[in-house]
């Protein structure tokens, strides 16, 4: 069974969550029928299509089962088949308290026949290392999303 997801926010949140549940199979149900979908990690690895892509995830989930990111600061363009999110990672491993990050992440969603689906995920070390507590009001919230002409 297909999930029809009707936001791109949507998807986002589906995305997260099954890294949290170090759910391959629902990580995988996010992304977008097509060859050409893009993961590029935080080593700077780019990961081209779903088969590289889940091997990547496989293998990020056997070694750290236990993974939560906090998505804080976003920023949204949003058009009627493409929207385009930027946000900071704060990612928590295992039982550790302390975050490790912050990274900087692009998501790129894309409407289709089936919903919104994540066409490409690109995340980084962030330089600004104050960046994720640099406003800590601002945590878990998103500016207005902006349309894309």
């Amino acid at each position: 069974m297909i999930t029809i997801f009707a936001t791109p926010e949507d998807v986002e949140t589906a995305f997260y969550e099954a890294i949290a549940r170090a759910d391959l199979v629902a990580l995988m149900s996010v992304w977008a029928d097509d060859e050409e979908i893009v993961c590029i990690h935080p080593t700077g690895q780019r990961l081209t299509g779903a088969d590289a892509i889940r091997e990547s995830w496989r293998s990020i989930f056997a070694n750290n089962p236990r993974l939560m990111v906090r998505l804080s600061r976003g920023i949204r363009w949003n058009g009627m088949l493409l929207s385009v999110h930027n946000v900071v990672e704060t990612l928590y491993i295992g039982e550790e308290r302390k975050p490790h990050g912050p990274m900087l992440a692009t998501n790129v969603f894309q409407r289709g026949a089936n919903g919104w689906r994540l066409l490409s995920h690109h995340s980084s070390t962030a330089a600004d290392r104050n960046l994720a507590n640099s406003d800590s009001a601002d945590e878990g919230s998103t500016k207005t999303p902006r349309t894309l002409h």
